[in-house]
């Protein structure tokens, strides 16, 4: 790979793709990014264009191409990162969608979920998966696609549809037509046995859901490669697509938590804390997800403890696009500093419900505490500080699941620039918090598996060496002040609880 500058991560989130070249540094060479659409067809519902999402994928590669002058041919391999649970159907010989992605904030599974706890019951899913029986995982998105879109069921029966989550989806477009998944994107459809890291069959059978739909399982970080971009495809040349993980799970990896105990929260549309805890699973207690953290071609796979929460950045756009009180995103922290704190308000954004800790499809938004005192400001800061508290109560359950300490946690994401937000943050749990001078981790990460995988990277200590911090900030809260604000936290929590019948 002497003659190669360049490793290209695609990183495909929930409300854009960015395509990102960087170099065997680690550092950012040219960035391309482009929104898409957010489709809202009835409550509850969120979908997307699955080939919007293709055709931005193509044009933000050949973007950051262009920005860097550089060719496909300069191009060691591409590493790809994906919103995770968000769920594609397709037919396998002309490659077009039956229909929109389900995205995975949708609530529309919550009866079909219902019906398989009830049939084969939680914990043996949460044995099999490490995941609760819960609308925002793949599996019961296909089941529901398969009952209701006319002929799909037909076309799964006869081989002639395909599953896949997004990182699928645009493997199969970029080679070809390659049907290959990987171990941190399987884990999230409550389809595959933790341990085994194979598709089960008797969850497939309990949600019917035909094993020709799925593709085939591979190591985030492969060796022997996913396939080739095509030469007609948005590189111009035939590239390696060596590593593939899901977005928190790549943003593990970027942050060089290679160690067990290590942990990263990344902020953005949600929020996700995910802790390495080392070669076996350990089944939570408190509420959090047991996930495959990343796995290196033949070597053992490492699980992860993940704490999601469905709104963070989100409940900030909402202020911007739905009340109109920001002009733009970043605004919020200017309009949050004109007050000195909340003014004894709490936002809990549960707009599609509450995940970790509580998984609560029933609980909706509300707003606490108001009085004629309260103004945008106060708002605004409120809704900064919902993000906070949340992650402390995915922490507070980590660390007793864990049965071990977090002494500093990593961050990254869209919000870490909100400095308002990262030292409320370290407040409320009470230890540093470090943001790292590349805070692009999640494309980085899809970056270290596909480079590593290539021999462009000798290994993982070679991502931890390119780690440096940016930025830490430390708690100057005094305890009796930090619980008293989650003790107001989570009796605006239970206020949001059993809203929907």
């Amino acid at each position: 790979m002497a003659d190669k500058k360049y490793i290209a991560a695609i990183d495909q989130g929930t409300t854009s793709t960015r395509a990102i070249l960087f170099d065997a540094s680690g550092s950012i060479v040219s960035m391309a990014q482009k929104e898409h659409r957010q489709l809202y067809p009835k409550p509850g519902w969120v979908e997307h264009d699955a080939n919007e999402i293709r055709d931005n994928t193509f044009a933000v590669i050949q973007d950051a191409l262009h920005a860097a002058d550089a060719t496909g041919a300069s191009v060691a391999a591409v590493g790809i990162t994906n919103q995770r649970e968000t769920t594609v159907v397709w037919d396998r010989n002309t490659g077009k969608p039956y229909a929109n992605a389900i995205i995975w904030q949708d609530t529309r599974t919550d009866g079909i979920c219902s019906s398989i706890g009830k049939k084969i019951g939680e914990p043996f899913i949460r044995r099999k998966t490490g995941l609760p029986v819960a609308t925002y995982f793949s599996g019961p998105k296909v089941s529901w696609m398969l009952r209701n879109i006319p002929g799909l069921g037909a076309a799964a029966k006869n081989g002639d549809a395909v599953f896949g989550t997004i990182d699928a989806w645009l493997v199969w477009n970029l080679t070809g037509g390659k049907h290959i998944t990987d171990v941190t994107n399987a884990s999230r459809t409550m389809l595959m046995d933790l341990k085994t890291l194979s598709w089960d069959k008797e969850l497939l059978r309990a949600m019917k859901i035909p094993m020709s739909m799925l593709p085939e399982i591979r190591p985030s970080s492969d060796p022997s490669f996913y396939g080739y971009t095509t030469k007609n495809g948005p590189f111009g040349a035939e590239v390696p697509v060596a590593g593939v993980l899901g977005d928190q799970q790549a943003a593990l990896f970027g942050q060089a938590c290679f160690a067990k105990g290590m942990a990263k929260n990344t902020y953005g549309t949600g929020c996700f804390m995910l802790m390495n805890i080392g070669e076996k699973p350990v089944l939570s207690k408190y509420g959090l997800i047991t996930t495959v953290g990343y796995k290196i071609g033949k070597e053992k796979a490492v699980y992860a403890l993940e704490g999601s929460v469905a709104i963070a950045g989100a409940l900030v756009q909402w202020l911007r696009d739905n009340l109109g009180i920001i002009t733009s995103s970043a605004a919020v922290e200017d309009l949050a500093g004109t007050v000195n704190d909340s003014g004894g308000i709490y936002i809990v954004p549960a707009f599609s419900g509450l995940y970790a800790p509580y998984w609560r499809s029933d609980a909706r938004g509300i707003i606490a505490g108001l009085t004629r005192y309260i103004h945008k400001g106060h708002i605004a800061r409120a809704a900064i500080e919902a993000t906070a508290y949340q992650t402390r109560e995915l922490y507070d359950a980590m660390i007793k699941d864990a049965k071990m300490p977090i002494r500093i946690l990593k961050v990254d994401g869209g919000m870490v620039k909100n400095e308002l937000l990262m030292q409320f943050q370290s407040d409320m749990l009470g230890v540093p918090v470090v943001r790292p001078a590349v805070t692009e981790t999640t494309a980085l990460g899809a970056a270290y598996a596909a480079g590593i995988a290539t021999g462009f990277w000798q290994d993982k200590k070679s991502a931890a060496d390119n780690w440096r911090a940016g930025r830490e900030w430390k708690p100057v809260m005094k305890k009796t002040k930090r619980d008293a604000l989650m003790k107001g936290w989570k009796k605006a929590v239970s206020k949001s609880l059993g809203w929907v019948d």
